[in-house]
C-alpha cells in the first residue's frame, strides 16, 4: 500500500468559483475539485442556486466542494442540497464534534502561523486536513504564503494534507517539493481578479503539479 501512495497524483481544487466559464474550463484541463465560497462576506461568494447553474455544465468525475464559515449544519445540508455540492470545506472555529455531524465528506481547514499547534489536525476525524495562512479578522483567502515546514510535519501526522496559501504558477513547484502534500488548493494565485480565474495560469498549476514527481 505505501508503494501506491507514493505514486499518486497530488489533487489540484481550484477554488473560489462564480462563473461557468471558468468552472468548465478547470474542469477540461484535468482538476480534481472545484470550490465554491458560501461565505456572504467573501468577495468570491456565491449563491447556491447560482452555483448548481454552474455544476449542472461540469463534465463527470470533478467533485464539487463547498466552502464555509460558521455556518449551522441545517443550512450546510440544505445549501449543498441545492447547489449539488458533494464535500464540505470547513474555515470557521468549526469543532471536532460539529464536523462528525456533517453528513458528507468534511475537510476542515486550519489557519496556520508560526504559533500554531499542529496536533490539533489529530482530533478531527474527517476525510482531509488543509492548511492555510492565519491572518487576522479572515479565514483564508489570504493569498499569502506560510511556513511549508509546518505543513511537511503535519503531513507525518495525516496523509491527506491539502496547501493553500499564496499558491499559484511561481511558487508550485516549490512548494510541492517542501511539502508533498496529497493536494493543493488554489485560489487568487490563477485570478484576474477576485472570482474571476486566468485559464492560462490554471493551465500552468495542472501542468506543474502533474508533471512534478515525487
Amino acid at each position: 500500500m505505501q508503494g501506491i501512495l507514493t505514486i499518486m497524483n497530488i489533487r489540484i481544487k481550484i477554488c473560489g468559483i462564480t462563473r461557468t466559464e471558468d468552472a468548465k474550463t478547470a474542469a477540461h484541463l484535468g482538476v480534481d475539485a472545484l470550490g465554491f465560497i458560501f461565505v456572504k462576506k467573501s468577495p468570491r461568494y456565491i449563491e447556491a442556486q447560482s452555483a448548481a447553474e454552474i455544476v449542472r455544465e461540469l463534465p463527470p468525475f470533478v467533485s464539487r466542494v463547498g466552502v464555509f464559515v460558521d455556518e449551522t449544519i441545517e443550512k450546510i445540508v440544505e445549501i449543498c442540497r441545492i447547489a449539488n455540492i458533494d464535500t464540505v470545506q470547513l474555515h470557521g472555529s468549526e469543532s471536532p464534534e460539529f464536523c462528525a455531524k456533517v453528513p458528507l465528506p468534511v475537510v476542515k481547514a486550519i489557519s496556520v502561523n508560526d504559533k500554531t499547534d499542529i496536533s490539533i489536525i489529530d482530533t478531527y476525524a474527517v476525510s482531509g486536513i488543509l492548511l492555510d495562512t492565519w491572518s487576522t479578522g479572515m479565514s483564508g483567502g489570504t493569498g499569502k504564503a506560510f511556513d511549508w515546514n509546518i505543513a511537511k510535519k503535519a503531513c507525518l501526522r495525516n496523509e491527506h494534507i491539502i496547501l493553500a496559501g499564496g499558491l499559484g504558477p511561481s511558487n508550485l513547484e516549490d512548494a510541492l517539493s517542501a511539502v508533498q502534500p496529497y493536494g493543493v488548493d488554489i485560489n487568487s494565485g490563477v485570478e484576474i481578479k477576485p472570482g474571476i480565474k486566468n485559464p492560462h495560469k490554471i493551465r500552468d498549476v495542472i501542468r506543474l503539479v502533474r508533471n512534478w514527481k515525487r
